[in-house]
């Protein structure tokens, strides 16, 4: 018997010998992330689409040679947008279910090859964890606050870790599930602080949402993705990629972070105290592109409110006016799109996109969007408030086919002028790059559509 006890022993002795090497192997035979600078990727993408050199996108400084357009004679070189309501047949669609059916998949296929990249049919599972919860005042509001860290699956690929940040504040007993802002929110270095508003502090932006009985979440878009190009072998990108660089038409930075955003809606249908029906999106700058982006690809998501989202945003990319095709197809910028949309900066032109920021628009439609921005005097004109006018303004007739209003009018309004009355909504505040003098009026807006059973208890 002792013998047969030393034999079994001995053979879970070599047993556990073997097998830790082999268990091993599950992180150390796998290939370590590429590590590519942003340049090296970005000339890569550009070989693999056989160019050689791209134009040079305008500066932003007026006495710069090469200084950006702000001239509107000027802005205007390529005056025919593609047809949203035209098939690529040539054959005009009439109907709503024409529109779903034959259109929308056409646009959706452009933008997805050409311009934001797709998204790959099998991602990875995020598990949502609540880490810590408080209640406290917030304004003349008692909420809730709890944050999540959305960690994703990389099972298949341990080398890569992405953990989603996100916080979400809802008011205390409220009688019933409340609407929900989310917003794509900036991560500042320490130390830093945004320029404080002239004139007396105005009610936060949180604050006056949670008075109206909604509630808010802020989600970190670099906690899916990283701001740069270096990284796209990192993050969600470079996880779903095992660290291998991206093919042309590959997801970018955009349509990751509104990945991401999808990813926490699904987090709030979960959430007892959210309507998740009355869930919406909100950005600034290149996270108002992001916001655009995920209103027109996640239809669950119910109103957007797009600040100052310029070239790749709702502006239209033929518009030669401020920020260009160039500047975002440029090494600095690139990792936002797909690597398709570099050669649209050379040898081919704007002219030559299938498609336009106006149907981007109109991807989100029947829902309500608000376009805002700052003024040409004090934000300036590197985003084109016009430009962005115009990316509403035109994706109006997909709106109205399917039942809806559209802006009103083609004519660029005074500053300071909102245009409410359809559900494509647009108005420029007379202050810098930001969203916060927009607020009010998009609240308003958005009353029409957010609904609460009561307003929340004041402290």
């Amino acid at each position: 018997m002792r013998s047969l006890s030393i034999t079994k022993l001995y053979l879970l002795f070599m047993w556990i010998l073997f097998s830790l090497p082999i268990m091993g192997q599950s992180t150390s035979s796998l290939p370590p992330p590429v590590q590519l600078t942003a340049e090296q990727d970005h000339k890569r993408l550009m070989n693999l689409l056989g160019i050689t050199s791209i134009r040079r996108g305008p500066d932003g400084n007026p006495q710069s040679p090469n200084a950006a357009n702000f001239d509107e004679t000027k802005a205007n070189p390529y005056p025919n947008l593609p047809d949203p309501l035209v098939l690529k047949n040539g054959k005009k669609i009439t109907t709503a279910k024409q529109w779903w059916t034959q259109r929308r998949p056409e646009i959706v296929e452009d933008f997805d090859k050409e311009i934001y990249g797709r998204v790959p049919a099998h991602t990875p599972k995020v598990r949502w964890e609540i880490v810590q919860t408080k209640i406290d005042t917030i304004g003349k509001i008692l909420a809730l606050t709890k944050k999540l860290i959305g960690h994703v699956d990389n099972s298949d690929y341990p080398l890569i870790s992405v953990n989603i940040d996100l916080t979400v504040t809802t008011p205390v007993n409220a009688p019933s599930p409340v609407p929900l802002l989310m917003e794509f929110s900036f991560v500042f270095p320490p130390g830093f602080r945004p320029p404080a508003p002239a004139g007396p502090p105005a009610p936060s932006w949180q604050q006056q949402v949670l008075e109206k009985g909604w509630g808010y979440a802020i989600l970190i878009p670099t906690s899916v993705q990283a701001d740069k190009g270096d990284s796209l072998t990192r993050g969600i990108i470079g996880l779903v990629n095992k660290g291998q660089p991206r093919k042309v038409d590959d997801w970018g930075a955009l349509r990751a972070w509104a990945w991401g955003a999808s990813r926490a809606l699904d987090y709030l249908q979960t959430d007892p105290a959210v309507d998740a029906k009355q869930v919406g999106i909100e950005g600034l700058s290149r996270y108002g592109k992001a916001a655009l982006v995920t209103m027109a690809y996640d239809s669950r998501f119910a109103i957007a409110f797009v600040g100052s989202s310029g070239e790749g945003g709702a502006k239209l990319h033929r518009r030669m006016y401020g920020e260009q095709v160039e500047n975002v197809a440029s090494s600095g910028e690139y990792h936002w799109m797909a690597g398709n949309f570099i050669k649209y900066a050379g040898p081919l032109t704007p002219k030559d996109l299938p498609i336009d920021s106006h149907e981007l628009v109109a991807l989100c439609a029947p829902r309500p969007v608000f376009v805002g921005s700052g003024s040409l005097q004090v934000e300036g004109g590197w985003v084109d408030a016009k430009g962005m006018f115009l990316g509403a303004a035109y994706a109006g007739s997909v709106y109205k086919l399917v039942g809806k209003k559209d802006l009103g009018t083609t004519e660029f309004p005074p500053i300071e002028t909102a245009l409410l009355s359809g559900d494509i909504a647009f108005r420029q505040h007379s202050g810098g790059h930001t969203n916060g003098p927009n607020w009010p009026t998009f609240i308003s807006f958005a009353e029409r559509y957010l609904k609460t059973n009561s307003k929340p208890t004041q402290k």
